[in-house]
């Protein structure tokens, strides 16, 4: 079955930096976009970047643009998110996400906490 496992989540101060990465299994992960999402505390979930099958392109939301850098290895089925100059408005749970065979399938998410 579809598996998706984010990890790379904590602590950091503003202005710090963190790399999330979301580890997949039970698809041909080349052959699907993936996405990033995050969600914080009474918020409804958002996008926040995403990549192509062959990574050769991706978009970010506004919020993050130019602070934030999808990326993704084929190889070892794995979709990361760096996160540079991290603001206390960053805090949220991130989950990774892709349409897989019709259905939108979610990790677990981890959390992301920016506070001094």
């Amino acid at each position: 079955q579809v598996q998706l496992v984010e990890s790379g989540g904590g602590l950091v101060q503003p202005g710090g930096s963190l790399r999330l990465s979301c580890e997949a299994s039970g698809f041909t992960f080349s052959r699907y976009p993936m996405n990033w999402y995050h969600q914080a505390p009474g918020k409804e979930r958002e996008l926040v970047a995403t990549i192509t099958s062959t990574g050769g392109s991706t978009n970010y939301a506004d919020s993050v643009k130019g602070r934030f850098t999808i990326s993704r290895d084929n190889a070892k089925n794995t979709v990361y998110l760096q996160m540079n100059s991290l603001k206390p408005e960053d805090t949220a749970v991130y989950l990774c996400n892709a349409m897989i065979r019709g259905l939108s399938s979610w990790g677990q998410g981890t959390q992301v906490t920016v506070s001094s």
